[in-house]
């Protein structure tokens, strides 16, 4: 008797039966990650790219003249735009150059006045 058998106890041989089943989990396995990736793409990359896509239409409808907040806060009508910068006037003669992903929200016309 070598001492390892009673640490570690031999494997007998078994009669060879029929071919194993396949596993239930094989299918269920793979299904998981799927539905997960799903859940996500409709709870989260799906309405940030509606977010994104509705950011760029407003930046593209933007007229002189318009009423606007920076993402900083910065209220302001729009005096000129760019290609890719934005005049903002926040007070008379007082003007900041801003880019135009900065602009956070379009206000209704005559806002910063009633405020």
């Amino acid at each position: 008797m070598n001492p390892l058998d009673v640490l570690i106890p031999a494997a007998h041989a078994q009669a060879a039966g029929a071919a194993p089943a396949a596993s239930p989990f094989g299918f269920q396995g793979l299904l998981f990650p799927i539905v997960l990736i799903a859940i996500m793409y409709f709870l989260m990359i799906r309405p940030q790219m509606k977010r994104q896509k509705e950011h760029r239409a407003m930046l593209e409808k933007l007229a002189k003249g318009d009423e606007v907040i920076t993402n900083g806060g910065i209220a302001g009508t729009v005096s000129n735009i760019g290609e890719s910068f934005i005049t903002v006037e926040v007070a008379d003669g007082v003007q900041l150059r801003v880019q135009k992903g900065a602009i956070a929200n379009v206000l209704p016309k005559g806002t910063l006045k009633s405020a």
